[in-house]
């Protein structure tokens, strides 16, 4: 695997850290969780800043917020207890679809 898509996949798992911990922060009233949301978010860009020496910003940024949109679905299904609808899941399978597409066929994103 080339090693901007192990940046992309470090900022992306970042980026959900740092979102998971401001769901936890309640509105930034508790320390710890705002202060892993500044950390993670701040490794998240420079990571993805990384991934876009390599790839164009379009691409990037295209892959870095759909997976970050699904991941915390998940996290907030499983770890706050929050519901998802039918048309929020199919949702969802779509942007994954399109992640896909961009990956598998797309010339312009740097594999």
């Amino acid at each position: 695997m080339p090693v901007h898509y192990i940046y992309l996949i470090v900022a992306v798992a970042a980026e959900t850290i740092g979102t998971t911990a401001l769901q936890a922060s309640q509105q930034f009233s508790r320390l710890m969780p705002s202060l892993i949301v500044l950390v993670a978010y701040g490794f998240s860009f420079y990571m993805l800043g990384l991934t876009l020496k390599v790839m164009p910003v379009g691409i990037v940024y295209a892959i870095w917020s759909g997976l970050g949109i699904v991941l915390i679905a998940v996290i907030g299904l499983v770890v706050f207890g929050q519901k998802l609808d039918l048309p929020a899941v199919l949702g969802m399978a779509m942007i994954l679809a399109g992640i896909l597409v961009i990956h598998l066929f797309s010339g312009s994103s740097g594999h």
